[in-house]
């Protein structure tokens, strides 16, 4: 096991997949046969301590689901958001104001409790940094201030210096990710523009990722080798000094890729083996080298 070291202090980076509710990690991370009353969201918080929240992007949050998540999980895990899709996806921007009060109304019961990481606002690739879209950004920042905004985009414009300054101007996160390269793809990068540090491991399926009509499945397709991970682990560490909290989450869901390097990802921050379910393990052989089998799950602590 690649052991790496870090000097970012205690408890500022959690690490969680994006989403939990995949039929395809039935048996591969979650167990095949399950107890009566089995819940995949306490299952997985046994082993990480965040989880993003995939459904809010597809239809508004609930407060009683929040309030249920709450409840499930213990009071050390934490939620992000990402925005419902109306307010990044539609243009011109359409949403009114009580949309808006709708999706705060949403995450209330997280943010009350203080288990609200932050609010990710995903735009598309098409998005490119500019005027009209500093706008559109500046309108969702208003509707939404007082809340922990991290801003997702995959254009290489945004990597230009006046796109970075207008973030940290308005005070606004930046999620740093890891997608297929391509020219006009964001590269992978360690930038910090608000007290939120946030990363996303989106897979290098750059075949599936280019092709019309590739299902969702096929995009997220990748499992990322040792060294891959390694190169990512170098920025978090500088992504966790310089902010003040730091979330990293795999995308690569695919049959429970992303909870196998998630874990890999956390071994490595902290430089020894962690918890491992069964079922994952055997699906992925080569986690073994990071399985602390006398570790119970819930056992991951601080990073750092």
């Amino acid at each position: 096991m690649t052991q790496v070291s870090c000097d970012a202090p205690a408890n500022r980076v959690r690490v969680g997949t994006s989403g939990w509710s995949y039929a395809d990690w039935q048996g591969v991370f979650y167990p095949r046969r399950k107890p009566r009353g089995f819940d995949e969201l306490a299952y997985l918080a046994g082993y990480f301590d965040c989880v993003e929240v995939n459904s809010s992007f597809y239809r508004q949050p609930s407060a009683r689901m929040g309030a249920s998540w709450l409840r499930r999980t213990p009071p050390e895990f934490e939620f992000t958001y990402k925005l419902y899709q109306r307010f990044t996806h539609e243009r011109p921007p359409a949403w009114t104001a009580g949309d808006a009060a709708e999706f705060k109304a949403g995450i209330e019961p997280v943010l009350a409790a203080g288990r609200l990481g932050a609010v990710l606002v995903q735009f598309p690739w098409s998005f490119r940094a500019g005027g009209e879209a500093f706008r559109h950004v500046e309108r969702i920042r208003g509707d939404f201030a007082g809340l922990p905004l991290v801003v997702e985009v995959r254009h290489a414009s945004w990597a230009a210096p006046e796109a970075i300054r207008f973030l940290k101007d308005a005070g606004l996160g930046f999620c740093d990710i890891d997608q297929p390269p391509s020219r006009s793809g964001l590269p992978p990068m360690s930038l910090v523009t608000s007290p939120v540090g946030y990363v996303r491991l989106h897979g290098r399926n750059r075949e599936a990722w280019f092709r019309r009509g590739a299902g969702r499945d096929e995009r997220y397709n990748y499992l990322y080798r040792e060294e891959e991970l390694a190169e990512w682990i170098g920025r978090i560490g500088e992504i966790a000094r310089a902010s003040e909290k730091t979330y990293v989450f795999t995308n690569n869901h695919y049959r429970g890729q992303a909870p196998a390097n998630a874990l890999q990802i956390i071994s490595k921050l902290k430089g020894r083996p962690v918890p491992v379910p069964a079922p994952l393990a055997e699906a992925f052989p080569f986690l073994a080298s990071i399985a602390a089998a006398d570790l119970p799950p819930g056992a991951q602590g601080e990073l750092f």
